[in-house]
């Protein structure tokens, strides 16, 4: 899973140094995002791929329609039900290319998505492992490999943040919490929607 920013290159880089084989995706948040977020994550997918020496497959996976189901909902947790969408997608792409895991850039507190009590949340709506390579790191370890393999000037440049993130993010969700909030999407149809999308 890739967004562009400073975490998920060094993520993927690790990953294929280590010899996994890349899917990249990307979730297109438009039009809660800027054209010019999708082109700096696509940027940095192609400096990843120049400092591995390795081609992945790259896919854009369209995400904007799930974000204004999610903004119906409870707004403190639209990051974490936007969580739980992506991975949803993310298995199913994975499945689809008979990949083994998700890999992701978080790392551990880093925001209110990424508290440990929230990853958790996150993860239990997929059966597959997700692999976060950067999770024991701080901030600092991870700028330095992405300084290293030329992403960090990239993630770092000028581009629209989402603008359906979270008000009064909530830290320590609870399951049931997200599943109340769930039963307002269609959550099926929304993710093959994206899925048909990819051809």
């Amino acid at each position: 899973m890739m967004s562009g920013g400073i975490d998920s290159p060094p993520a993927a880089y690790l990953g294929i140094k280590a010899g996994w084989e890349p899917i990249f995706v990307y979730f297109d948040n438009r039009p809660f995002a800027g054209d010019d977020t999708m082109e700096r994550a696509l940027r940095t997918i192609r400096r990843v791929e120049e400092a591995c020496g390795k081609k992945g497959t790259t896919l854009v996976v369209p995400h904007g329609r799930d974000l204004e189901e999610i903004l119906k909902c409870r707004r403190n947790l639209s990051c974490v039900l936007c969580k739980r969408m992506m991975y949803r997608k993310a298995e199913r792409i994975a499945r689809r290319y008979s990949c083994s895991a998700i890999v992701t850039g978080e790392i551990l507190g880093e925001q209110a998505s990424q508290t440990l009590h929230n990853l958790v949340v996150d993860s239990v709506v997929v059966g597959m492992p997700i692999v976060r390579p950067l999770i024991g790191m701080n901030k600092r370890e991870v700028e330095a490999i992405a300084r290293k393999i030329g992403t960090f000037e990239i993630s770092t440049s000028k581009a629209q943040e989402c603008t359906a993130q979270a008000i009064k993010a909530r830290t320590r969700a609870r399951p049931e919490e997200a599943l109340k909030e769930e039963a307002k999407m269609p959550i099926e149809r929304l993710i093959e929607e994206a899925l048909r999308s990819l051809g």
